[in-house]
């Protein structure tokens, strides 16, 4: 068995990217959105761009709600979550063109959430022969895409 490292992470990972000031989702509904890369703010959800992202394109869908656990939910919430982790998938899809999507939670601590008592969907774009072991072989991340550039894209198709 081989195993990859992303070392770029290591600053989210490690806890030295938290300053410390409380939920990172939370002070993002609180910050602009060029600052916070909110890109689109729905009733209960609101979707942001990773600032750690794993590819080019990676968002999250968060609720507004401190929840830990989507059972947390009235179901009508689940259904905005669920409409805007599509919505997002069809903006990246015709913003950037990926060839497939990796979606998903980590709910809780063991089950690898780096923001363990705030719960939020991932959305990562990927392509075909995408470049995501350059970080683990050559120390160098490779985003095809400049995170303002995405959330510019991101943020106006939403409005649209």
């Amino acid at each position: 068995m081989k195993f990859l490292s992303a070392p770029w992470r290591w600053k989210f990972i490690s806890g030295q990217a938290r300053d410390g000031n409380g939920c990172v989702f939370c002070r993002a509904l609180e910050e602009e959105d060029p600052a916070s890369l909110v890109c689109f703010r729905g009733q209960a959800f609101f979707v942001l761009l990773n600032k750690y992202p794993y590819s080019s394109g990676h968002l999250m869908v968060a609720p507004r709600a401190h929840l830990a656990s989507p059972e947390q939910l009235a179901s009508g919430d689940l259904r905005e979550m669920w409409e805007l982790t599509l919505r997002s998938m069809a903006i990246l899809k015709d913003q950037f063109h990926p060839d497939g999507f990796n979606v998903g939670m980590n709910i809780g601590q063991a089950a690898g959430a780096g923001i363990k008592d705030h719960f939020h969907q991932h959305v990562v774009p990927r392509w075909q022969g995408d470049a995501n072991f350059m970080a683990t072989i050559g120390d160098t991340k490779v985003l095809s895409y400049d995170q303002q550039t995405v959330f510019a894209a991101v943020r106006d198709a939403f409005a649209r």
